[in-house]
């Protein structure tokens, strides 16, 4: 239960048309509350005809593929050595051992309990669903350890077994899978009907289950007729619940991306043209609301823009599929997200994850859903774009289940593109990104600087974005040097929310202990750090940026925090100079937090030696300033780096403290050897 201070300045940041939406959606809620019990909504007769189900044919197909392909002879090396890996997955997941989060092959009980968090050992409420209070971890665990195995991700791997190897036994198992879900979740009921996000994760993984084990004929009869009757619920729950107002972030793009889906594949559900076209227009009009025109998600926390990129992408391809095309404008939002991202991994590895992070995807085709190359290897196809396929030289097990067997000679076609012998400086100025870059492409002289002088998250709660403003990451070597911390948790440990988004957890300047923006609840933010850009001055071997926060202006005596980098290539040296500009007293606070594959240990009075796996750094202090290694302290916690939702690991820290009087400047340096 939230405190009535959460409730207050959660109502400040609705407008009164979302207020107007959300007590009509309360009243759905009690009307829902008298008829589900008394099974009062539509019946399957009512969702589709008896002529319809029989002979239905699918208007589309998910994959070329021919059923047990990747067994033949004629197979080539990779799709061998992808099937090896398929089925080694699917065998666990027949045991019904699964793995997300921080569970690795967890038996999920037999047969499977649905409405569980497997994480910590809880059941979760299985009474009707708008009763459920999803935050509170006492009373329902920790929602998203109940909704990851529910988005029926990993049934597709078990689709993909059937398909590539042609062994019936992971069709059936689906099968077996599926009816025990319909049984243990009834419409209306228990924790699984609480999301419509997550209505159509499993909306879109069901459709990709069902087209590839249509040869197996498991769909058919009556399992057929009850899930069917289960996808009309499914989208009649969403399009009545659609995400509005301040909550309309990336959990309209994936409602709008399951709706969108699933009523192409199914025209003949009841409703289907309707909503179809809703949930088309929805995401023509929420790419343009929800992207920078530089190609950065305005949630601002990269891997959520892995995550809707996913919707728009298969959103697209589905209607190339269906004969229902999205506009040029939808297809140019999707090409300029992807380039913000190509530009991200320049400097090597994968991009650096800043904002809130939970492992989310769409569909699991066989590739990390944090690997940026599937996406750009996407993008070279879609667009024929060389710069893409030399970022993604290889045809990708997803983009093989994509775009199938013709994808590959045409990907094979495609030139890279070479746009010089060195990386560039460049700006993302809609988002407030700015990106230091020097060094040569795939060589151990690059380095590259990611600057944060942006906002702090999309719309009035801001929800997943952290109090980073003016933080910065660097890479050297083609490796991780000083990283954004990550994520977490979002539910089930309170303090850890906290300290992973509070201004401590990130590469930047604290003052007087306090954050530069005020967290009011777990996605919700109170005032706010406006940051802005100063000056941007690139060279072929780095450049300049500088940029101002005025988050401390709260204080009684305010703060604004300048800083500036400079990056000399042929130097190899990063500049860093801080501006503190005050009239009283202050205690500051300055953090770096390194890779956890990293050692750090101090030099001498101002110095300290950062060693990757492909090199060193020497970070150099000014003279008097007091500074301190952290790693893996819970008292208070600092040190720490989370690679993945529910997953920590420590990591070194180095935090420099001065107390000041009015304005002060403090520099620092890192060179590379």
């Amino acid at each position: 239960m939230q405190t009535p201070s959460w409730y207050f300045q959660r109502l400040k940041s609705m407008s009164p048309a979302e207020i107007l939406w959300r007590i009509q959606g309360k009243c759905l809620d009690w009307v829902d509350a008298f008829q589900i019990p008394r099974g009062s909504f539509p019946s399957l007769e009512q969702a589709i005809s008896k002529a319809d189900r029989t002979n239905w044919q699918p208007p589309f197909r998910v994959s070329d593929l021919k059923v047990g392909e990747w067994t033949r002879d004629e197979a080539c090396r990779d799709e061998q050595n992808w099937c090896a890996s398929l089925i080694s997955q699917a065998d666990k997941i027949t045991k019904h051992k699964l793995s997300y989060f921080h569970l690795r092959d967890h038996d999920h009980g037999h047969p499977i309990q649905w409405n569980k968090d497997h994480g910590s050992d809880i059941d979760a409420p299985i009474g009707l669903a708008q009763k459920i209070d999803y935050r509170d971890f006492n009373e329902a665990g920790d929602c998203k350890l109940v909704w990851e195995p529910n988005r029926h991700q990993h049934l597709v791997v078990l689709a993909r077994a059937y398909r590539a190897s042609g062994n019936e036994k992971y069709a059936w198992e689906i099968k077996k899978q599926l009816e025990s879900w319909l049984d243990q979740c009834p419409y209306g009921y228990g924790m699984n009907w609480r999301s419509p996000m997550e209505l159509s994760i499993r909306l879109i993984n069901w459709v990709w289950v069902i087209d590839l084990t249509l040869e197996s004929g498991i769909f058919s009869g009556t399992f057929r007729d009850q899930l069917l009757h289960s996808i009309y619920l499914h989208l009649r729950e969403i399009t009545m619940k659609y995400s509005r107002g301040s909550s309309a972030n990336n959990h309209l793009i994936g409602e709008a991306g399951g709706v969108f889906i699933a009523t192409s594949y199914f025209p003949q559900l009841t409703n289907a043209t309707k909503w179809q076209s809703e949930s088309f227009e929805i995401l023509c009009r929420e790419i343009e609301l929800q992207t920078f025109m530089d190609g950065s998600n305005k949630e601002l926390a990269l891997e959520y823009q892995f995550f809707v990129i996913q919707f728009f992408l298969l959103c697209g391809l589905v209607g190339k599929w269906c004969g229902k095309e999205f506009p040029p404008q939808y297809w140019r939002n999707v090409e300029r997200q992807l380039l913000f991202i190509g530009r991200l991994q320049e400097g090597g590895g994968n991009p650096v994850f800043y904002g809130d992070a939970d492992d989310g995807y769409v569909l699991n085709l066989g590739d990390s859903h944090i690997d940026p190359k599937p996406l750009l290897g996407a993008g070279a196809l879609l667009f024929n774009n060389g710069q893409y396929k030399a970022w993604a030289p290889d045809y990708s097990q997803s983009l093989r289940w994509l775009f199938g067997a013709v994808g590959r000679e045409q990907f094979d076609s495609i030139a890279p593109s070479k746009e010089g012998n060195h990386l560039l400086s460049h700006a993302f100025q809609d988002s407030g990104f700015y990106l230091l870059q020097s060094g040569h492409p795939n060589e151990d002289d690059r380095i590259s600087v990611l600057f944060d002088c942006g906002q702090l998250g999309f719309g009035t709660i801001a929800a997943h974005g952290h109090a980073d403003a003016l933080s910065f990451t660097l890479k050297a070597f083609g490796e991780d040097l000083i990283i954004d911390p990550g994520t977490y948790d979002y539910f089930t440990y309170p303090e850890w929310r906290q300290y992973f988004r509070s201004t401590l957890a990130h590469n930047t300047l604290e003052v007087d202990g306090q954050d530069q923006s005020v967290m009011l609840g777990l996605f919700l933010w109170g005032k706010r750090a406006a940051a802005r850009c100063l000056d941007w001055q690139p060279s072929d071997n780095g450049g300049m940026v500088k940029g101002e926060h005025n988050g401390y202006g709260r204080l009684e005596d305010p703060v604004l925090h300048r800083r500036t980098l400079q990056l000399d290539g042929n130097k190899r040296i990063l500049d860093i100079t801080d501006e503190v500009v005050a009239k009283e007293q202050h205690t500051i606070r300055l953090a770096f937090h390194f890779a956890p594959t990293c050692t750090l240990e101090q030099l001498d009075e101002t110095g300290f030696r950062v060693t990757g796996q492909n090199g060193c750094a020497i970070l150099r202090l000014e003279k008097n300033l007091s500074a301190e290694i952290f790693y893996g302290n819970l008292q208070p916690p600092l040190g720490w780096a989370s690679n993945g939702y529910h997953r920590k690991q420590p990591c070194p820290a180095l935090v420099v403290r001065a107390d000041i009087c009015g304005e002060t400047t403090i520099s620092c340096s890192i060179s590379f050897t």
